[in-house]
């Protein structure tokens, strides 16, 4: 195992949410703060560990700076006036190069993100090679005033990928303290465990000795695997509306009742796929519906379009709703 001391703290095991951005139907689709407020005050009320602000479901590539150092600001105001000043606040970045990418960190910092969720800059994909995308984080890394948390999500970045490789590498520098796996490689995450460990302790719900660097599932459908061969957590869209039961299947799972969390975490896998299927303008719509929010405000920013399909409406709600009974279960069971 490495033996690397890193800068700051350890990445919180659990369930983080990309929180969604909502917007208004106005000219500039500018953003609905009152909706914005209600949703992360539902979201951090739950008893998530962390809220990823700006993250893929948050539209990272659509918000200003000034828009996202103010949905930091925002979460963190939310946060301490539900008691949860220990909220950890993830920014997602995101620019075409790399000193984009290092303010992007700069800005979060200041408004008060406690990590930054990082991209591979994608323009001039066809020209970056393994080198050049550990240089860029390394890079990062070593200028950001926060930790870093590498997000590899080959689908949104022109099929750049950051493999195991690459991560025993990257793991080593002393800011980047986590990888947050949306390419749905587990063998990544039992590759991570084995150079850094040593993972959960089961029976404390906390790190089984001082971290170096983490591996985290990309999605919620296969969370429990990720945690038999060493995950941590998962950063997951699915808790903007089931957060009690993402929560529910990680507490199952570090409580040693390993056939309750499997169990669970079927039914919600086949839930899951309606918020894969449905993108993020049918996630964004879905969530609005069942959480009772205005239609005007789910649309997500153009050139995004509209989620209007009748037939593709009937299927996510349909597919999305079997968690309901079970989540309002939890919610009661507070």
């Amino acid at each position: 195992m490495g033996s690397v001391s890193k800068t700051g703290t350890p990445y919180p095991p659990g369930i983080h949410v990309p929180s969604l951005t909502w917007f208004k139907s106005d000219e500039t689709q500018s953003i609905d703060w009152d909706i914005q407020q209600k949703h992360l005050e539902f979201l951090i009320s739950s008893g998530l560990p962390g809220v990823v602000i700006c993250g893929t479901n948050g539209e990272a590539a659509a918000v200003t700076t000034q828009e996202k150092a103010k949905l930091i600001s925002l979460a963190r105001s939310v946060a301490q006036n539900l008691g949860r000043p220990e909220l950890t606040i993830t920014c997602g970045t995101f620019g075409a190069c790399t000193q984009a990418i290092i303010e992007d960190t700069k800005v979060a910092a200041e408004a008060g993100a406690d990590f930054a969720l990082v991209l591979v800059p994608s323009f001039f994909h066809f020209a970056i090679d393994q080198d050049a995308i550990i240089g860029f984080f390394q890079e990062v890394a070593s200028a950001s005033p926060i930790p870093i948390v590498i997000y590899n999500f080959p689908g949104v970045v022109s099929g750049l990928n950051v493999n195991s490789e690459m991560l025993q590498i990257l793991g080593d520098h002393p800011n980047i303290v986590a990888v947050k796996l949306t390419c749905g490689t587990i063998a990544s995450v039992a590759r991570t465990a084995a150079k850094f460990g040593p993972g959960l302790d089961l029976k404390d719900n906390k790190y089984a000795g001082q971290p170096q660097f983490v591996a985290l599932a990309g999605q919620s459908d296969w969370l429990v695997p990720a945690l038999s061969v060493g995950g941590t957590g998962c950063v997951t869209g699915m808790a903007n509306l089931y957060p009690k039961t993402c929560i529910e299947i990680f507490n199952l799972y570090v409580a040693g009742k390993i056939a309750e969390a499997e169990e669970l975490q079927i039914k919600l896998a086949s839930v899951e796929w309606g918020f894969g299927k449905g993108g993020i303008n049918g996630t964004k719509w879905v969530v609005g519906k069942f959480l009772g929010y205005p239609e005007e405000s789910t649309w997500c920013r153009r050139p995004y379009p509209k989620f209007m399909d009748k037939g593709k409406r009937e299927w996510i709600e349909t597919t999305v709703k079997p968690l309901q009974e079970i989540e309002v279960a939890l919610v009661k069971r507070r």
